[in-house]
């Protein structure tokens, strides 16, 4: 080790320039270690901090990590693995976290003590023998002056004496300081060094201890579980990506379909609709009242749950009941400048629901599905199939137009004989040997009212009571039987309407027939069983339909 500068103890008597511009140097060296001594132990008060912070926070992990088991997730599919696995780590975090307290303490006594040791003794005697050295100093220098001034020709003995021993005093008081003094910086020079290597060979001692004690702890028994927690995050991390890829592959899927989809009602002209569908789903919009004579709409999701529908706003959990469909009807409805929109009615006829669908496809659906629902088809051990055959049977319910001149050729066939009669030579014209076509009798989209009585008209008279009016200003008072009595015919018929459509010519039974296969097969499509009953009375006179 190369030798150390020293203040030499000899020439502290003296206290000459040079030893007086060593003494700076020492002075000097001796601020820089404190300066930096104080910075270094800042640092390690740091690290030992950050380990006392280790070592709550490595409990509090160990708390979270068994805290998982009690956590009440809404999918916890697949956690049992996952909770084993934690609560074996939180074992091992606890085991560590002794280990981290044993290196918190050993940080504190071999690293910070020793530091904080040298500052309040080392460098506190060194500043405190400093400011002992100046005042002595300056002690003497004040006696130094004093005895310079003694005057040369009237010398007082005794006071020269006086300040001749003050002189001494304050001089041996110097070199005694002085020797203190340069003792102690001597011995710094010295000290700083171990100051310096002590806390460090403390901090790498201790965590030295620690990572031993931590690898005889867990390093034989540690290694196959780590193995097979590494091996199950592999797995995990394995079907993740084969979930992504698949999700990436089905996004892919979806959004290369047409741009047509996002457009409402985009199959208006030839939607596909499915008639046999025994539960639905999807967004209307519902009327409600909001006064006499005003209303809302509100974009609510509605799906079928058994023979119920049900409500559902954005967000909510779970939907409400709002109307019970078992044997109620359905049918569309006219609302206001609005379209698609059809009305679910209760089996009593009391309560109502007009909800508005967001194309034409989704509109005929529901009302397919609120039909069959209506039916209880639900309740069957099969219900789509008995959905398919109800359906076959509501659109065969109705004869097509050639099966009813199948049906009618027996009695056809009188008038062809007669018609055989008619010399070949006289040709009838191309018209009257034509049939019409459909569109000709019936034009397509006809509207088909299946009750005469207006709603309004209805209310009114459910106010007044059971009886309706008649519609033709007839009354009771008017249908004077007595004033029949001379007619030859007279007979009253108990009969029920089942519906009126607009036709365009009634000089064929064609138009009858289809007129008929329409309203008919309407009713059992749209599951409309209530019909008015009326009273037809014939006479040869007239023929006069009543409602009652």
């Amino acid at each position: 080790m190369p030798a150390v500068d020293k203040l030499l103890l000899e020439e502290a008597l003296l206290d000459s320039p040079q030893t007086r511009s060593l003494l700076s140097v020492f002075e000097e060296d001796a601020g820089t270690l404190t300066e930096y001594t104080n910075q270094l132990l800042q640092t390690m008060q740091r690290v030992y901090g950050a380990q006392n912070e280790m070592c709550l926070a490595t409990q509090q992990l160990s708390s979270q990590l068994l805290a998982y088991e009690k956590q009440n997730f809404a999918l916890g599919k697949g956690d049992e693995e996952v909770i084993s696995t934690l609560q074996y780590f939180a074992n091992v975090v606890n085991e560590l976290n002794v280990l981290h307290t044993e290196l918190a303490k050993q940080l504190a006594d071999s690293m910070v003590l020793p530091l904080i040791q040298f500052r309040e003794k080392d460098l506190t005697e060194v500043s405190t023998l400093k400011d002992l050295f100046l005042l002595a100093s300056n002690e003497h220098d004040l006696s130094m002056a004093k005895y310079s001034r003694l005057p040369k020709k009237r010398e007082n003995e005794k006071l020269k004496a006086e300040i001749a021993k003050e002189v001494a005093g304050a001089r041996r008081k110097q070199h005694l300081s002085s020797l203190q003094y340069y003792c102690a910086l001597n011995a710094l020079q010295y000290r700083k060094r171990t100051a310096m290597l002590d806390p460090i060979l403390g901090y790498t001692q201790g965590q030295i201890a620690f990572l031993k004690k931590g690898y005889d702890m867990f390093s034989k028994k540690m290694d196959g579980f780590l193995a097979s927690v590494s091996g199950m995050i592999q797995r995990i991390q394995g079907e993740l990506e084969a979930e992504a890829e698949a999700m990436r592959i089905t996004q892919q899927e979806l959004l290369s379909g047409s741009d047509a989809i996002y457009t409402p009602d985009y199959d208006a002209s030839s939607p596909v609709i499915n008639r046999n569908l025994i539960q639905k789903a999807g967004y209307l919009n519902m009327r409600s009242k909001t006064g006499l004579v005003t209303t809302t709409w509100e974009r609510l999701y509605f799906f079928t749950q058994g023979g119920n529908l049900m409500c559902q706003h954005r967000g909510e959990v779970a939907g409400g009941l709002i109307q019970d469909l078992d044997n109620c009807s359905v049918m569309a409805v006219d609302c206001e400048d609005r379209r698609y929109c059809f009305q679910i009615t209760s089996p009593n006829g009391k309560s109502s629901l007009i909800l508005q669908a967001e194309g034409k496809r989704e509109y005929e659906e529901w009302i397919c599905a609120i039909n069959n629902i209506s039916r209880q088809i639900y309740l069957s051990d099969n219900p789509e199939a008995v959905a398919i055959r109800l359906n076959q049977t509501a659109q065969q319910a109705v004869t097509p137009i050639t099966s009813f001149d199948k049906k009618l050729e027996n009695t056809t066939q009188s008038s062809e004989n007669m018609a055989q009669t008619v010399s070949h030579n006289e040709s009838l014209p191309e018209h009257a040997n034509r049939e019409p076509e459909m569109e000709q009798l019936i034009a397509p989209g006809t509207p088909i009212q299946f009750d005469i009585v207006l709603p309004a008209s209805e209310f009114q008279d459910q106010n007044r009571g059971n009886r309706r009016t008649n519609p033709f200003g007839e009354s009771d008072d008017k249908l004077d039987m007595s004033a029949d009595e001379g007619l030859l015919l007279q007979q009253m018929f108990v009969v029920r309407f089942l519906g009126s459509m607009a036709v365009k010519t009634d000089h064929t039974n064609q138009v009858i027939f289809e007129a008929m296969r329409q309203v008919l097969a309407a009713r059992a499509i749209h599951n409309i069983f209530r019909m008015t009953e009326s009273h037809l009375m014939v006479t040869s006179k007239s023929l006069r339909y009543l409602l009652i």
